[in-house]
């Protein structure tokens, strides 16, 4: 009866070990999935920049390719004159 007792201690032991290291790997996933997670906010606030970054060159570019002086106004369209009715056709 004493072996047995000895081998369920043995066999719980091996199972709080076992416990343990699986939390330790939960623990460690955990700060890895932060560490991405941060990582990726990061990147996501860099490509923010860069969008922003761009989108003031292409305005300041296209100021630049803009002519200096204002276009003027084109003229409004005249209207067709007025034609007189036809006639009827004779018959």
């Amino acid at each position: 009866m004493l072996a047995a007792a000895m081998g369920l201690a043995a066999c719980d032991k091996a199972s709080e070990d076992k416990a343990q290291d699986a939390q330790q790997h939960a623990e460690q996933a955990q700060e890895k999935a932060g560490e991405a997670q941060d990582k990726m906010n990061e990147a996501a606030k860099e490509n923010a920049e860069a969008a922003k970054d761009q989108a003031e060159a292409e305005q300041k570019a296209a100021e630049e390719a803009a002519p200096a002086t204002p276009a003027p106004e084109a003229a409004p369209a005249t209207p067709a004159p007025e034609t007189a009715p036809a006639e009827p056709a004779k018959q």
